[in-house]
């Protein structure tokens, strides 16, 4: 095995984004994995690729072409798959059974559409509580990514140096998180973090990622300045970081990943003006981003790292015992912010209650019939899925003064009234359906609808 470092690059994709219209779906995987899976395979590059099951699936069917794509490159040891729920959702934020049977059906979209099922798991948004190593062990991962700046601030003496304080509406607090990197660059005891793989106390292996790298690339695909920079980030800055951190994994480990961001930034500005000005900009071309990652992959190679997939970095770092895991604060998520802000937008506090009904009126259905949630057949199970779609993530999220799209909300409410439909066909087959204090989807149907009403009376980001 070679001895040189190794770095990881992990693009993830998520075709239900806040803001990406259903029909511009094709257009997404024309325009951005397509272009990257093709980069991977002329310049003979290792990568990660993270999707969830719905984007697995979506790719398959508008797109058989990069489908075959992918697995090509799979099967020649180019790309490793990583999987996440089937529906991109905040884990933390939902029943934790709801969460583990999407963590087992996203695993199987990857192999039905591929032949390959996953070992590396992705948690959306990096949202924290502490059964999230337990659903993805118990899915069947035998690793997670983690996100190495909520990590680090569970450290006191870190989280005093970066002045930072979490807060339930908080989306973002990245320009704190690189006073992380100043506090640790001398101190080996927690760059190693970084540079090795953990193992969580359930055995699970741990991949840690942080923005004090991602951000800046991030930037540079961008090429963006918007007035926040004089000019857009250099290539020589990005040389500056790769050359920082060999130095750190020459003293602390193996490896390094400094890229865990959404795929579609390569080949479109995807979220980029909402999220850091604010502006009604979204998914526009942007095809000097492939060039600009094709620059940052050729010049890691020049300064002298091996491009790895996530499983072959794993298994050249040193393991360490991490127990600190269960001192990661409740409700974080990843750039600093919360997991629980999305559980705080309108939208959520509207969709969220009414998910819940219809979830417990289904468990309680599945008992009365001596079924579990992890046993459901037919509608009932049909049911659940379709709850399951309502809790996506992002037609609850951005917070005001932005906005999910008004099309992302439309489909979670179309979600909910299949979910009820399906529970009210479970209750006739069962024998049921005279059973009202069970379960009633008649009044559940004008809980719906009140919840439509609402949040078709607010206002949309980005609409005129």
């Amino acid at each position: 095995m070679s001895q040189a470092p190794k770095i990881v690059f992990l693009p993830h994709g998520n075709l239900q984004y806040s803001q990406l219209p259903p029909e511009k779906r094709g257009w997404v995987i024309e325009n951005c994995y397509e272009r990257l899976f093709d980069l991977v395979a002329k310049k003979e590059y290792k990568i990660g690729f993270e999707a969830s099951g719905f984007t697995v699936d979506a790719i398959a069917e508008l797109n058989p072409r990069v489908m075959k794509k992918l697995r090509d490159l799979i099967a020649a040891g180019q790309v490793e798959p990583v999987a996440s729920p089937y529906i991109h959702m905040m884990l933390s934020n939902i029943d934790p059974q709801i969460g583990l049977l999407s963590l087992v059906e996203g695993r199987e979209a990857w192999r039905r559409n591929t032949g390959v099922t996953p070992s590396l798991g992705w948690n959306p948004e990096c949202g924290w509580a502490s059964y999230i190593p337990e659903i993805f062990r118990e899915a069947g991962f035998e690793s997670l990514v983690m996100d190495g700046d909520s990590f680090f601030l569970s450290f006191p003496e870190i989280r005093q140096a970066a002045g930072l304080q979490f807060d339930v509406k908080g989306h973002s607090n990245k320009d704190k998180l690189f006073r992380i990197e100043d506090y640790i660059a001398d101190k080996p005891q927690f760059l190693r973090y970084l540079t090795n793989p953990s193992v969580a106390p359930n055995g699970l292996k741990l991949l840690f990622r942080s923005d004090m790298l991602a951000n800046p690339m991030l930037w540079r695909l961008m090429g963006a300045t918007e007035g926040v920079r004089e000019q857009p980030v250099q290539i020589e800055e990005i040389e500056d970081i790769l050359k920082r951190w060999k130095d750190r994994i020459e003293r602390t480990g193996a490896f390094v990943m400094p890229f865990a961001e959404d795929a579609e930034y390569i080949g479109s500005s995807a979220y980029f003006y909402v999220k850091q000005f604010g502006q009604a900009r979204f998914f526009e071309p942007e095809p000097e981003s492939v060039t600009r990652f094709e620059q940052m992959l050729d010049l890691a190679r020049q300064v002298g790292y091996e491009l790895a997939t996530p499983s072959e970095a794993l298994a050249a770092g040193e393991a360490i015992e991490n127990s600190q895991i269960v001192e990661v604060e409740n409700g974080v998520a990843w750039h600093g912010g919360t997991a629980k802000a999305w559980a705080n937008t309108p939208h959520a506090r509207i969709l969220d209650p009414v998910c819940r009904m219809i979830y417990e009126g289904i468990c309680t259905v599945a008992a009365e019939t001596g079924k579990t949630v992890r046993t459901l057949e037919g509608p009932l199970k049909l049911a659940l899925r379709r709850v399951t779609a309502a809790y996506v993530s992002d037609s609850r999220w951005p917070p005001a003064p932005t906005s999910p799209g008004r099309f992302n909300v439309r489909e979670s409410l179309d979600d909910l009234f299949a979910a009820n439909d399906a529970l009210g066909e479970a209750m006739e087959k069962a024998g049921l359906a005279t059973k009202r204090s069970l379960y009633s989807p008649q009044l559940m149907r004008t809980q719906i609808q009140a919840a439509e009403a609402e949040l078709e009376s607010l206002s949309y980001f980005g609409e005129k």
